[in-house]
C-alpha cells in the first residue's frame, strides 16, 4: 500500500470515528432527557417504573390538596379516572392550580406508590387539558366529561360585574 493510500485510509477511519463517538454522544443524551408520560392508573398498577424520572398527569382530585403551613411543601391526589396517585411537591405551585384541573407533574415515582414531583405543570385556561391526560382518561372513560372549574379570575370577574 502506497503512502497516499495509507493516509486516505487512516483519514476516513478517523471520520468514522468521529461520527461514532458523535452519534454516541447524542444517544446518550437523548436517553438522559426523555420523560415518559404515565396516567394514575399505570402508576397504581405498578406499570411505571418506580426512581425513574417521568411524567404523570391528571386531574387533580377535589378536597385532596394538602399544604403544610411552616413550609412550601403540598400532597395531593391526581386522577384520570380509573386510578388515584398521591403527589408530594415541595415549592410554589403554578397560579392555575385549582382542584378539579388538569396538570402534569414531572417527578420520580417511589416504592410506596407516591409520586415526587419536581415540577407541576397547571392547565393554561379553562378549557385545556395535556393530551396525554385528554387520552388517559378518555381511554379509561369513553365519553367522560371533566366538570366546569370556577377559577378565581372567573370569580372575581363575575363579582365584580354583580358589583359585590
Amino acid at each position: 500500500m502506497n503512502a497516499v493510500r495509507k493516509q486516505r485510509l487512516i483519514l476516513v477511519l478517523l471520520l468514522l470515528a468521529g461520527v461514532g463517538v458523535a452519534v454516541a454522544l447524542m444517544l446518550f443524551a437523548l436517553r438522559e432527557n426523555i420523560n415518559h408520560y404515565f396516567s394514575p392508573a399505570q402508576m397504581a398498577a405498578g406499570e411505571a417504573p418506580a426512581g425513574q424520572r417521568m411524567r404523570g398527569g391528571g386531574l387533580v382530585v377535589p378536597g385532596s390538596v394538602e399544604r403544610d403551613t411552616k413550609s412550601l411543601k403540598v400532597s395531593f391526589r391526581i386522577t384520570d379516572g380509573a386510578g388515584e396517585v398521591t403527589v408530594h411537591y415541595e415549592g410554589i405551585l403554578p397560579d392555575l392550580f385549582v382542584e378539579g384541573s388538569g396538570v402534569v407533574a414531572l417527578g420520580t415515582l417511589g416504592d410506596d406508590g407516591v409520586f415526587a414531583a419536581t415540577e407541576v405543570l397547571a392547565k393554561h385556561d379553562e378549557n385545556y387539558m395535556p393530551p396525554e391526560v385528554q387520552k388517559a382518561i378518555d381511554e379509561a372513560h369513553p365519553g367522560y366529561t371533566r366538570p366546569a372549574v370556577q377559577t378565581t379570575a372567573q370569580s372575581e370577574l363575575r363579582s365584580l360585574q354583580d358589583g359585590s
